[in-house]
């Protein structure tokens, strides 16, 4: 009977539905929006590497001064720009207007015949067989808050040339590196004679003037003329390039030219030849438009200069147009090329990429081949002279010429790797150093984590709520399942922390215990079984069977560990480690996927088996009612009534736990040498996604390449919970719909 305290009741109650339901959709919608948030946020972060380089004329003018352009540089933000001309004159002056800032006049005995650049040193080779080494260098000051540049010269070699060919031959072509306290040039003749020279500078200490000593020169003849010449920053090899197609190695020590000269034959001459930085890989520009890269590489324990791939002009209008001059960046891979119809093309080595083309001859009036390029520091401008004297300024806008799609997942072969490989090495200490951004050993490591945790979780857990949700008495499982779901609460750098100072070093010391655990736990199991037959019915309580296997699982673990260290002696000559390495060539290391498949298969435990001992238990009873009527036994019933109908739901729980392993971090990062190898070695560690993100992120520079490339990472994590999670819901909300009926 209706009522109006009824229905006041009733209205009341209502409201609050409404209002729960109403809630419950907000709280939803507020998780997707911040899902959303978080996805759009780590692609705002990642696109801009995937952006387009750039380039554009900011400046256009004569070269300011007299004579032929020997050289040009900049300094580091391409503000004021450096000249050297053969009437032995260097012009600094502006970029913007070409008004001259400075300039200098040498005084040299000799006319200026060669020159070659290591950085900021300038190498003049001369005709009487001399040579002349200053550098150029700009002050920084800051007067009224303002960037102010002084640029000036120093000598260091001295300030006197120095003879390089006793006979006075001109000086065809050299090139300078100075290493520490030592520099080396090498230069060839009018006369086709090869010369090498090794210098120690030394310093006074008390006016600071430079003196030069010869330590070693050899010389020997060559059969062709050299169009190029270049020497390693580390003196140990010079590269040449003659008229008859072929690159020249010439092996260097303290002593002078070591050996034979190498020769390696090219599909064209040589036009242009520079190092990269580094000087582990040498760029070699053909007449027909290739551009080669060739690399030292170890083989049968000797480093031999090898072809690693090659690079291609496709901006030019006609195939095989002749390379003219070649630039490289003083901090990264990249290089710019210009060709004899003035197009100027942008490359990175490593990701083997074409960045952009510019043709600075857009008017086709007159000769506008590019005979001199040069990068300021910080790879933003581009300078280059032509054969009209002619100088143009680029700004160059090119943040993330390294990534490419083929760098982050493919085998790339870097400088000093033998092949191609997948390689993770974001930092280094040298200045040289390459940064490797390959996500394949990352995503690998997770993959390989979360399988290894998986095969230790799935057989306890799935088996553990098999036996809880059918056989397990009602009040054991009351005790049980919440102690078991109340462990997914444990901080899992607990875990980590316990892993790696203890776990790891039990495991190494008990391994062959560990292994024997496969074989003794199911057979003491078995015997276990064998032996309840006979234990009277009276003693026997239905249900509780789990609590009388605790001693006996307490029992075979510790026989296992108590026959680890006998049975290492008596079969693998008392340390499994080396002979695994001197017979099978497996290594081992102490944090390994063996002590993360145990911590972290621990940790993912009760996610499986909570979902699946639901999904277990939530069976409908007449179903297994029915089937034990038509006679069928507890385990008929099981394995063909119970298992299909809970299929869906422990499906989830798969899911659900691989989704957990993939996205564990504390735990990888404490219990694996966090090594990015791409081994499923049981013994070898690895690194996951999620542990390099926390390692890594909070060195890594805002807005660099690495900080991007870290983010990259994040969001391929976060696709993959994503899509496992997904799985899982959809798996679910079919189970709901298949059973809603019954």
């Amino acid at each position: 009977m209706s009522t109006p305290v009824t229905q006041s009741a009733y209205r009341s109650r209502a409201i609050k539905d409404t209002f729960a339901r109403y809630l419950v959709s907000a709280g939803g919608v507020s998780i997707l929006i911040a899902i959303l948030l978080i996805f759009f946020y780590l692609l705002y972060v990642v696109v801009p590497l995937f952006e387009s380089a750039s380039i554009s004329q900011q400046s256009a003018f004569t070269v300011p001064g007299e004579g032929k352009t020997l050289y040009v540089g900049l300094e580091e933000q391409g503000k004021i720009a450096i000249r050297v001309t053969d009437q032995k004159q260097i012009i600094f002056f502006d970029t913007q207007n070409g008004d001259v800032v400075s300039s200098e006049k040498l005084l040299l005995d000799a006319d200026i015949t060669s020159v070659n650049a290591a950085e900021s040193n300038v190498a003049l080779g001369l005709s009487n067989g001399q040579f002349f080494v200053f550098k150029y260098i700009f002050d920084v000051s800051y007067p009224d808050d303002k960037r102010f540049l002084t640029p000036r010269i120093e000598y260091p070699l001295g300030e006197e040339a120095i003879e390089l060919d006793e006979e006075g031959h001109a000086l065809t072509r050299l090139a300078l590196q100075i290493s520490g306290d030592a520099a080396g040039i090498i230069a060839t003749t009018d006369d086709r004679r090869l010369i090498y020279s090794r210098y120690l500078r030394e310093t006074s200490f008390i006016d600071e003037s430079i003196t030069t000593e010869l330590e070693a020169t050899t010389s020997l003849s060559l059969q062709g003329d050299i169009h190029s010449l270049l020497i390693t920053p580390l003196l140990d090899n010079a590269y040449a390039a003659d008229n008859n197609a072929s690159l020249l190695q010439f092996p260097l020590d303290e002593d002078g030219l070591d050996g034979a000269v190498i020769e390696h034959p090219l599909s064209a001459n040589a036009d242009s030849m520079q190092l990269l930085v580094g000087g582990n890989a040498l760029m070699v520009g053909l007449e027909d438009g290739e551009i080669q890269q060739w690399m030292l590489v170890r083989k049968d324990n000797k480093k031999v200069l090898t072809f690693i791939r090659k690079f291609n002009e496709a901006a030019s209008e006609s195939e095989g147009v002749a390379v003219s001059t070649i630039a490289v960046e003083q901090g990264r891979k990249g290089f710019s090329v210009a060709d004899a119809q003035g197009v100027i093309t942008l490359y990175y080595s490593t990701s083997h990429r074409t960045l952009v083309s510019l043709d600075a001859d857009e008017d086709k009036t007159g000769d506008k081949t590019i005979t001199h390029m040069a990068w300021s520091a910080r790879a933003e401008s581009l300078i280059a002279v032509d054969r009209d004297n002619r100088v143009q300024l680029f700004e160059v806008e090119n943040d993330y010429p390294e990534v490419s799609w083929g760098v982050l997942w493919g085998k790339v072969w870097y400088e000093g790797y033998d092949k191609p490989e997948y390689v993770w090495q974001s930092s280094a200490s040298t200045s040289e150093f390459e940064p490797k951004f390959s996500l394949m050993p990352l995503s690998f490591g997770t993959i390989k984590a979360a399988i290894y945790a998986m095969l230790f979780a799935i057989p306890i857990a799935v088996l553990g709520a098999i036996f809880t949700a059918q056989f397990m008495a009602p009040r054991m499982r009351q005790v049980v399942k919440p102690s078991i779901e109340i462990m997914e609460a444990l901080p899992t750098v607990i875990l980590g922390f316990l892993a790696g100072l203890w776990l790891a070093p039990y495991v190494e010391q008990h391994l062959i215990g560990i292994f024997a655990l496969l074989l003794v736990m199911p057979i003491g199991f078995l015997v276990t079984a064998w032996c309840w037959r006979y234990v009277p019915v009276r003693f026997q309580f239905p249900g509780w069977e789990a609590a009388f296997l605790i001693p006996i699982i307490i029992f075979l673990v510790w026989l296992s560990m108590a026959l680890s260290l006998p049975m290492e002696k008596l079969f693998f000559d008392g340390d499994f480690q080396v002979w695994m390495s001197d017979n099978w060539g497996i290594g081992y290391d102490q944090r390994n996927a063996l002590v993360v498949g145990l911590i972290m298969g621990f940790a993912v435990i009760p996610t499986i088996f909570s979902i699946a001992e639901d999904a277990l238990f939530t069976v409908p009873q007449h179903l297994i009612s029915g089937s034990l009527a038509l006679g069928a036994t507890r385990w008929q019933t099981l394995i063909f009534v119970v298992l299909p109908a809970a299929s869906p739901g422990i499906f989830s729980a798969l899911m659900m736990g691989f989704g957990r392993a993939v996205g564990e971090t504390m735990i990888v990062l404490m219990a694996t040498g966090n090594t990015p190898v791409m081994d499923m070695s049981l013994f070898e560690g690895m690194r996951t996604l999620a542990a390099n993100i926390a390692v890594e992120v909070p060195e890594a520079e805002v807005a660099s390449t690495h900080y991007r490339i870290l983010f990259l990472a994040a969001l391929v994590l976060f696709g993959f919970t994503f899509i496992f999670n997904t799985a899982t819901e959809v798996v679910r909300q079919r189970m709901r719909k298949r059973y809603s009926a019954l």
